[in-house]
């Protein structure tokens, strides 16, 4: 006689829930990432992306590693963020402090795409954060856009700093991150700068007119052919200004000849190009950012 089975059972909703990634979950969110990302990145890369995020320390009551989507304990869905905290920048800035958080790839197996907004919904929720998306690709940006995120830069600008002008009225001494600066500085900018060295990143200081000015980039490859190094981090553009010249001597010495920086438009004072609509950058949350300030986010920690 043959067996009836209920199609109630055969039918059974899947059993789907969201938590945060744990250290034990690393070698099923690297297979899964892998898996959704084939064409563009080896497992090798999201094995040392996992790594880099486990060995960060973070905020208190953030993830360290982000969100997983999980159907009956099976990895369905993941979405890796970067939280740091982040010192207001300029001379009277004082201590205030905001949470940052960078959400970097996010990837959901095509059968569970239904429950991607439940994912993003538990990784969007913590209020008094302000969440960046950098990377944002064109088809995704309707749904950055219709997930509350405002755009902060529309485009980067490509310049050429060794072709600038010399700083006028005072001498300008380069230095890297692990020189210490005979110049004023702000300690937590001596960790920002010793902290991005070790993510792989070209940490210096501009010491001028008893000031020590600190500075991040990234070397990189556009396009896979043109080598040039992104700005991370600035206290403010200006001083990228300011400095160009020493810096793109510094720079074009190690073969770097190129600088891009988000922007808005074309930058006063630099020798270059603007693009619009390239590399556009998005945020959601209550401190908006500013251009020149890229620090602890996927480009700084993993080139991307």
């Amino acid at each position: 006689m043959p067996v009836m089975v209920n199609a109630c059972l055969m039918s059974a909703p899947p059993k789907i829930r969201c938590r945060r990634i744990e250290g034990a979950d690393a070698d099923n969110v690297v297979t899964l990432l892998t898996r959704g990302f084939a064409s563009r990145r080896p497992r090798q890369f999201w094995e040392h992306v996992i790594a880099v995020l486990g060995a960060r320390a973070v905020p208190a009551d953030t993830p360290k590693y982000g969100y997983l989507l999980e159907n009956d304990g099976t990895a369905v869905g993941a979405i890796l963020q970067i939280f740091s905290i982040q010192h207001a920048a300029g001379r009277d800035a004082g201590e205030k402090t905001t949470t940052r958080c960078n959400v970097s790839s996010w990837y959901v197996d095509p059968a569970f795409r239904g429950y991607a907004p439940f994912l993003v919904s538990q990784a969007l929720k913590q209020k008094d954060v302000t969440y960046l998306n950098i990377t944002s690709v064109p088809h995704t940006r309707p749904i950055v856009e219709a997930q509350g995120y405002l755009r902060y830069s529309n485009g980067i600008f490509v310049s050429l700093p060794f072709l600038s002008r010399s700083p006028a009225g005072f001498d300008v001494r380069v230095i890297t991150a692990d020189t210490q600066p005979q110049a004023l500085f702000e300690g937590y900018e001596r960790d920002l700068l010793k902290d991005h060295a070790g993510f792989g990143c070209i940490s210096l200081w501009c010491e001028a007119a008893g000031r020590a000015y600190p500075f991040v980039f990234r070397a990189r490859r556009v396009k896979g052919l043109i080598t040039c190094a992104q700005l991370v981090y600035c206290r403010d553009i200006e001083d990228f200004v300011r400095f160009a010249r020493p810096l793109g001597m510094f720079l074009l010495r190690r073969g770097l000849p190129l600088v891009i920086l988000d922007a808005t438009g074309p930058v006063r004072g630099l020798v270059g190009k603007y693009f619009d609509q390239t590399m556009p950058k998005y945020f959601k949350g209550p401190a908006p950012p500013r251009l020149g300030d890229i620090a602890y986010t996927e480009t700084a920690l993993f080139g991307m």
